[in-house]
């Protein structure tokens, strides 16, 4: 039996994972939206990110995916508060300290423009004083809220995260909550 491949776009307060043991108010969870028997997250976006998730039954791929010594690249948008400078893009590419870890060189680039997105239920909050600003990152690991600690240690808090692609698999063709499946010659990693 062929391995199953899917592509899902996670809306925002969703968790990335099929079950919700946490006592508290019921959290939407993968199985709001998702009905295949058997196939996991590789990898993980935290409740308040959104954007592309891979889910399969194929343990080497998730393995390979999952294990930072294979190093394969993320894209994320990322809506921060203010308007980076040369010197914080610069701080980010090299890498940043954060938790006492040093993470690894990124490709990080200003966005001239918002990238097209549904709006974000709900919305982020906005101030009139304080402009916002769009990068585009391209990190090769991902650790726990690597991205919104990243932005925070240059002085530019994360407002929206969105992952985009993951190697060259990309969201676009999905909105929030939609899933499409993979054929294996789309999936070339």
């Amino acid at each position: 039996m062929p391995y199953r491949y899917i592509l899902f776009y996670k809306p925002y307060d969703v968790l990335t994972q099929f079950t919700d043991n946490s006592g508290e108010v019921k959290r939407r969870t993968l199985k709001d939206y998702i009905r295949i028997p058997d196939v996991y997250a590789v990898g993980r976006l935290d409740r308040d990110s959104e954007g592309l998730l891979l889910l399969t039954d194929d343990g080497q791929t998730q393995h390979r995916l999952s294990d930072p010594k294979f190093a394969h690249p993320r894209t994320y948008w990322v809506q921060v508060e203010g308007i980076p400078d040369a010197g914080a893009i610069a701080r980010l590419e090299t890498g940043v300290t954060i938790q006492d870890y040093r993470t690894r060189s990124a490709k990080v680039q200003l966005l001239p423009a918002e990238p097209l997105l549904p709006p974000r239920e709900p919305p982020i909050r906005f101030r009139k004083s304080i402009p916002t600003a769009w990068l585009e990152m391209t990190l090769t690991e991902g650790r726990n809220r690597q991205v919104r600690r990243m932005t925070a240690a240059v002085g530019f808090p994360t407002l929206r995260l969105v992952r985009c692609a993951i190697g060259n698999l990309r969201l676009e063709g999905l909105n929030p909550g939609e899933w499409r499946e993979l054929t294996q010659q789309d999936f070339r990693f």
